[in-house]
């Protein structure tokens, strides 16, 4: 939580399109919004240095202060925990670290500690307190809960701006491996497909036809096939726009749902398909959705050097990546009958 006096800032992404009062209070969940109000009415909010009214729209790239006096703050704060951390590569500037499933990335509703953002904490110290924001210091982008993979975290203040921008700019690349239910009708594709809150289920993301009322950003993910099985199959996502559920949606999107994303997909469904046992007992003990981020390559903000890194797919997937291997092996000299 946010402590008393404490000023913070971010670079907007995720946020464009959003009321300026709801953006600021969705990272500072401890306030009301009527709180959060006040700190804007107040001027403790400014965007580009300039106080705006609480409905103005941000948009992408705008810089978003504030500070939250002693009579707004909420008592106690982030607390650093001990989790261990699977680090990839530190310097002064930046961690590059590869996220268990399971873990959340940064504190909500329901998950106010055992997060990323805690650990980060307990392993860097408090210089990175305020860095892109209070109650997510550091973060610059994110993974959800049960997608595995690399991700950076910003030790400063200038390497947080450095890696937003190439984010922005797509100079930082951000590859996964999705295991998708279905058959490609690509070998290579690009989903140009705008994404939003989805209008009728405040929970999940949605993609938004032209046209709508309802807010809506730019997404974009280029597809590759890597592998082709029986009713499965094994895709490259690259990230071209960082969406909330991006690569999840885009799949369910095109009809390629992710294996074992019971949001956007169906547990029910997968039970249908025509595997051996030896695939069916792996997609059984996936923990969560057939995801992760298995390749990330950037800039280093300071010394400019590229830097690329990979990480090897948690247990689960290569479980299910290996039987499928097997079975795919087999298929080839006795395909599977239809």
């Amino acid at each position: 939580m946010t402590t008393a006096d404490t000023a913070a800032s971010l670079t907007v992404d995720e946020q464009a399109g959003e009321r300026l009062d709801r953006a600021l209070q969705a990272v500072l969940p401890e306030l009301s919004r009527t709180a959060v109000q006040r700190l804007i009415e107040g001027g403790h909010a400014r965007v580009n240095g300039k106080a705006e009214k609480v409905g103005y729209r941000l948009r992408a790239g705008d810089r978003l202060e504030w500070t939250v006096p002693d009579a707004e703050a909420a008592p106690g704060g982030l607390t650093p925990e001990a989790i261990p951390l699977d680090v990839a590569f530190e310097d002064a500037d930046l961690l590059v670290i590869h996220k268990p499933k399971g873990l959340v990335v940064h504190p909500a509703p329901g998950h106010s500690s055992g997060t990323l953002v805690n650990a980060v904490l307990a392993h860097a110290g408090d210089d990175l307190t305020g860095i892109g924001g209070v109650e997510r210091p550091g973060i610059v982008h994110r993974l959800d809960k049960d997608t595995s993979g690399l991700m950076m975290v910003a030790k400063t203040e200038r390497a947080y701006r450095s890696l937003q921008e190439q984010i922005q700019e797509r100079t930082a690349e951000r590859r996964y491996l999705a295991v998708v239910r279905g058959s490609p009708r690509f070998e290579r594709a690009q989903v140009d497909a705008p994404i939003g809150r989805h209008p009728t289920d405040r929970k999940k993301m949605g993609v938004i036809q032209p046209g709508s009322s309802h807010t809506h950003r730019e997404a974009r993910t280029d597809m590759r096939v890597l592998e082709r099985y029986s009713g499965l199959a094994l895709l490259e996502a690259k990230l071209l726009t960082g969406r909330t559920h991006q690569i999840r949606v885009h799949c369910a999107y095109i009809h390629l749902p992710v294996l074992g994303d019971e949001t956007y997909g169906s547990r029910r469904a997968e039970r249908d398909l025509h595997l051996t046992p030896p695939v069916r007992v792996a997609i059984q003990r996936l923990d969560g959705q057939a995801l992760h981020a298995y390749r990330l390559s950037f800039n280093h903000p300071v010394t400019g050097e590229r830097l690329q890194f990979t990480s090897p797919p948690p247990a689960d997937l290569e479980r299910l990546l290996r039987a499928l291997e097997s079975e795919w092996s087999i298929r080839e000299d006795d395909p599977w009958p239809e």
